[in-house]
Parts: C-alpha cells; structure tokens; sequence
C-alpha cells in the first residue's frame, strides 16, 4: 500500500521538487538543442547519441515526431506574420495563439503537404518508422506507468506538469508572447521580440527577436548583458565532444576606413542586421530624441519612436498615415527615414549585380556624408570601416 502511495522512490517534497526541475529543463533542452537548433536549422550538430536520448524523451514525454515539428517551425520562418503562418499571433490573435498553441500546432502538423515541403533531412531510420511513428502515444503510455510506479500518487502531478509544460511554454509562450510583448534588439520585418534578456526558463527560446534576425545561429544572446542558457549547454556538450557547432550570429568587425568597394558591400550584406541596428540607435532614435526636445507640443511626435524605428511592413494603415504626418513635419526625420529604407533596399534586392550594389552603396555614402545630418555622417564613415568576417570566424 505504502508503494502506491510514495512509489518506488519514496522521494521527499524537496526531492520531488528538484525531479519537477530537472525533468522540465531536460523537456526545454530537448526542444531548443534538437528539434530547433540541430533539426530545424542545422546551426550545430549534436552527437548521435544524444539526438537519440533527445527524441525518445520528446516522444516519451509528448509524442511530437521530429519531421512534424521541424516543417511546421521551418513554415513560421518562411511565411512568418503573413498568411499561412502557422501560429502567427499577428493572424491569429494573442489569445488564441497563447491558450491554443498546441492546437493550431496540431493543425499544421497534420497537413500531409506542409511536412512533405518542410521536413528535409529529419530522421527515417527504423527506429523512427517502427517506434515513434507506429506508436505515437506510446510514450506518453510508457511516461505514465513510469510516473506512477516511480512516484505513485505525486506521480499524477507530475505527469500532468511534463505533459502541459511543452505545449504551454514552446507552443504558447514562445508562439505567442515571443511574437506580441518584449524587446526588440533587430528590427526584423516580422514582429519577434525578445521575453527576458536571462533566458534560461525556455531553454534560451526567450531571446526570439534574436533568433529571427539570425535563425542560422547556434547563439540566441547577442548583447552583453544577455545569456542564453541553451548556449551554455552547448559549450559543454562541445567541451565533452558530444557537439560541433555549424555556424554563429556574425559579429561587425571594423577597421580602418576606406573608400566603398565589394569587401566593404561582403561586409555590410553579412552583418545587415547589425547595420540596421546601429542606424537605428544612433541615427533615427537620436535624431527624433532631438526633434522631441525642439517640438515639446508635438504630442504626434512625442509618441513617434515605435513606427519610426519599425519597418514600412510592420506598419498597419493607421500608424502609416501617423509616420508620414510626422515626417511631413520634419525635413530632417524625413531624410533620415528615406536613406535609411533606401539603405534597406541595398541587401534586399535580388538579381542585380554585385558592381551595381557597390555603386549604390557608394552613392549612399556621399549623400549621407553630404546631407549636413552629423550623426548621419557618422553613421557613413563607420559603414566604411566593414570588413569582411572569415567563415570560420562564422563558424567557431
């Protein structure tokens, strides 16, 4: 009777409570290490080893197949905010996205057409064909006589935590909040945003913005104050040799300036959403502080700072019409935003020759050297100084 009661184990609350912990993050690490960053984006490659104790843990605690997630998560990048997104709060309401994540999961994943156009390069072997696809529930059977023979009645809890806890945080809180409330380091045309800058209840998935500016990238922190503690747990793994990782964020190097040839245009594709950033930062936003202190009632241009600093996709038709008022007002906001779009235009354009793009990037340089806008001057000289990154610098 005793063993009904406690399990097996007969653990203590505090020992409960640390199983709790562990289980969850180990759910958290499997998600954020395998499903994403090795299957979903191939920005490392984990060691066989674990990429199997990974997927037996998903498919004990879930019974989520890998191809199934991997096409359904490589769908959001590709049509991210737009129709067809498969989770996307900005289609689907905050609300619905947060209570049922797991469902409209659910929904992409069982579209026999989104798996097939997705799911390159997931598992096939026999394992997955004989185990986890013939018997998708049988994990969560196998997870609940576990549970209760190991921790008998607390046993229940805790299989109801392991069980709500992936669809809740993954589907839910990342799906949802991570593309609704939060920071935003990069000015994607998506609307991602980073949670918390220590990212370690969700595996490091709470710096979103982050990923989507990079989602090639191993590392989801950029700045120094941010700590991912999926990369944490990458470092050891590589430390032990269980892990390679394929390539990282790029990181802007500058040297001295020089006039704008192909190294420097190389330099600027790569490290675009870094260029954005600090045009951003120390263009646009100083800009508009001094605009602000001048204009004190403009209260159009006091509440300004979000839509001028959002991409032309991001806007909706309401706060367009506010962004061109407020640039109508101001010649000086006017030319920042329209250099800083054309600067855009550069890496966004396809088909056209590397030369042209150099000579448009020279162009640009010269008026924004020329517009008698300091900080834009500035901002010109820098853009210069890019050089090129080695790929194993990428990479290592």
């Amino acid at each position: 009777m005793e063993n009904y009661i406690y399990g097996l184990m007969h653990l203590g609350f505090w020992q409960m409570l640390l199983v709790f912990i562990f289980s969850f993050m180990l759910s958290m690490m499997s998600i954020t290490l395998y499903l994403h960053r090795d299957q979903a984006h191939r920005s490392i490659e984990l060691h066989p080893v674990l990429r199997h104790f990974f997927r037996f843990w998903i498919w004990m605690n879930s019974g989520a197949q890998t191809d199934e997630w991997v096409a359904v998560h490589r769908k959001h990048h590709a049509l991210c905010e737009q129709e067809g997104d498969p989770h996307s709060p900005q289609i689907f309401g905050i609300r619905r996205v947060l209570l049922e994540g797991a469902e409209l999961y659910q929904t992409e994943a069982e579209r026999i057409e989104t798996v097939e156009k997705y799911s390159e390069g997931t598992p096939n072997d026999w394992i997955e064909l004989n185990l986890y696809k013939r018997y998708r529930d049988g994990g969560i059977l196998l997870l609940v006589i576990l549970s209760l023979s190991l921790f008998g009645t607390v046993g229940i809890i805790f299989l109801g935590f392991q069980l709500i806890s992936m669809p809740i945080f993954a589907a839910g809180i990342i799906n949802g909040a991570g593309h609704y409330w939060g920071y935003r380091n990069f000015e994607t045309e998506d609307a991602s945003t980073n949670l918390i800058p220590t990212a370690f209840i969700i595996g490091g998935e709470e710096l979103h913005n982050n990923h989507h500016a990079f989602p090639t990238s191993a590392k989801f922190s950029i700045l120094p104050y941010e700590f991912d503690i999926g990369w944490m747990y990458i470092s050891i793994f590589r430390t032990l040799g269980l892990c390679q990782v394929r390539r990282l964020a790029p990181r802007p190097i500058l040297r001295k300036c020089r006039s704008v040839d192909i190294e420097t245009l190389q330099a600027v594709l790569v490290n675009r959403m870094h260029v954005l950033r600090d045009y951003t930062c120390n263009v646009t936003l100083f800009e508009w502080r001094r605009e602000r202190i001048a204009n004190e009632s403009d209260v159009l241009l006091q509440k300004a700072r979000k839509y001028l600093v959002s991409r032309p996709a991001r806007l909706d038709l309401v706060t367009t019409k506010k962004l061109n008022l407020v640039l109508e007002a101001s010649d000086r906001l006017k030319l920042v935003h329209e250099l800083r779009e054309r600067l855009a235009d550069i890496w966004e354009q396809a088909n056209v020759s590397n030369d042209h793009l150099v000579a448009q990037l020279k162009q640009w340089c010269t008026e924004a050297e020329a517009s008698g806008i300091k900080s834009l001057e500035e901002f010109s000289t820098r853009l210069r100084c890019y050089i090129p990154q080695s790929e194993t610098a990428l990479i290592t």
